[in-house]
């Protein structure tokens, strides 16, 4: 019904446009997809997108991937969603050999150092803006505060916390609903049709109809290229080689992380920098900051942590090509299973529709989502705003690091305070605020 060429332009359109975040490119794929080319209506794209916001991993990646399916099966699906990831790669590759190469020159290092302190706003702005969607009462704002202290004051870990809060939304759900679903899809009273609604309301697109077959092929075919990797290495090079590391790590935390981009993001600075030591936190910091600057999804921001930590142990490579090895497989193993849960997913999502129990796990998982994010921006905080940290122990064996009041940078706060303004005051785009605390970041640095 619709050529896999026009499919293709589109996809690119989107590819290119996709900066800003999750709900800015949602926002694109809304308006392209479903205003102006009218392939499929708004109840049907915001079905697509609440599915995908119940998968671990990145839901604007997700939703592309099931969009392309919709319109072509499998190839479209590895089609949109493969794009939509390629511009970042691209991109990110560019700047992480750059940061490698030319980090310790003078004028990088201030570029950056002014960057790190707007990720702060960054991070300020996703709290706002999930927080207006979930916390709408006592109960969900609750859980927030719940997820914040349990993982942050008492370190609870992250798969946890979403498995708790999951489980909460679940019962919930039964017991009160009216307190827990409160993630719902607004539908336009007069919906216009999609192009593609019809045939796929009445199952007449092959690719569409549920087969028990056809899913295990799919579930096999996909757990195979996902997970043969990293057995692979783990039995040619040993489970403490970096790339076994990398692989293990980051094929385990695409399965538990739920809610998008910025609970990845929460997981993987935690561990990459507490557990594996595989970057400092400035480095994360920049990392955040490079992946918030380009197109994609801001999972990518994985890459740059591979590559880095291959770079850092490249035995007898380059550190370069090392490097690149890192963010190729770190990149395989955070998009493979993502691919694999829409394809496999796609032909019963169907039956997910009006089962108010999943709506209320969803909206408990979403609220703890922002106390994760919210952990997240207290540790950057601790680290960007303070040059140094001290240890404490209150007591029971728990040893608490907590930022030395002494080493505390005030530029670094008003650079925050102007770049949060800017976001959540004016809405002055992402973009800009970067650019231009990487030019007061430099200016104050350098003179």
């Amino acid at each position: 019904m619709i050529p896999f060429s026009e499919s293709l332009s589109v996809w690119l359109r989107v590819a290119a446009q996709s900066f800003g975040g999750p709900a800015a490119q949602i926002a694109v794929m809304h308006r392209i997809v479903v205003e102006e080319k009218r392939w499929v209506g708004e109840s049907r794209f915001l079905h697509a997108l609440n599915y995908c916001m119940l998968l671990p991993g990145p839901e604007a990646q997700q939703l592309a991937t099931y969009l392309g399916w919709l319109m072509h099966g499998i190839p479209g699906g590895l089609m949109a969603g493969g794009l939509f990831v390629l511009p970042g790669w691209l991109a990110l590759q560019a700047l992480s050999m750059v940061y490698v190469l030319w980090h310790d020159v003078p004028l990088v290092d201030a570029l950056f150092w002014g960057v790190q302190a707007a990720v702060l706003a960054v991070i300020a702005e996703a709290v706002d803006r999930v927080s207006k969607r979930v916390l709408k009462n006592g109960t969900m704002r609750a859980l927030a505060v719940v997820a914040f202290v349990a993982i942050t004051a008492l370190r609870v870990p992250f798969p946890i916390v979403v498995l708790g809060a999951g489980l909460t939304g679940l019962i919930g759900g039964r017991v009160s609903p009216a307190h827990f679903m409160v993630i719902r899809g607004k539908e336009a009273d007069k919906e216009a049709p999609g192009l593609l609604d019809a045939a796929l309301d009445a199952g007449t697109l092959p690719h569409v109809r549920a087969s028990v077959p056809r899913a295990l092929a799919i579930a096999i075919v996909g757990l195979t290229l996902w997970l043969a990797p990293v057995i692979a290495l783990r039995q040619a090079l040993g489970p403490d080689d970096v790339y076994a590391r990398l692989a293990a790590f980051f094929s385990g935390a695409a399965v538990v992380t739920f809610g998008g981009a910025y609970s990845v993001l929460a997981y993987v600075a935690q561990q990459a920098v507490q557990v594996y030591h595989w970057l400092t936190p400035d480095q994360m910091t920049h990392g955040l900051a490079l992946a918030e600057s380009t197109p994609g999804p801001l999972i990518q921001v994985v890459q740059f942590v591979g590559f880095l930590a291959a770079a850092s142990q490249p035995g007898s490579l380059p550190p370069l090509v090392a490097g690149t090895l890192g963010g190729l497989l770190v990149t395989w193993v955070t998009y493979a299973p993502s691919f694999l849960w829409v394809l496999l997913g796609g032909p019963w999502v169907e039956r997910l529709r009006g089962i108010p129990v999943l709506t209320a796990a969803l909206s408990a998982i979403t609220a703890a989502i922002v106390g994760v994010i919210a952990s997240l921006g207290v540790w950057l905080v601790a680290h960007v705003l303070f040059t140094a940290q001290m240890t404490v122990s209150p007591g029971g064996g728990v040893v608490w690091t907590l930022p030395n009041p002494a080493s505390f940078d005030p530029i670094a706060a008003v650079i925050a305070l102007a770049a949060g303004a800017a976001l959540l005051r004016f809405h002055v785009s992402l973009g800009r605020v970067l650019i231009a605390a990487a030019v007061v970041g430099a200016a104050v640095k350098l003179i």
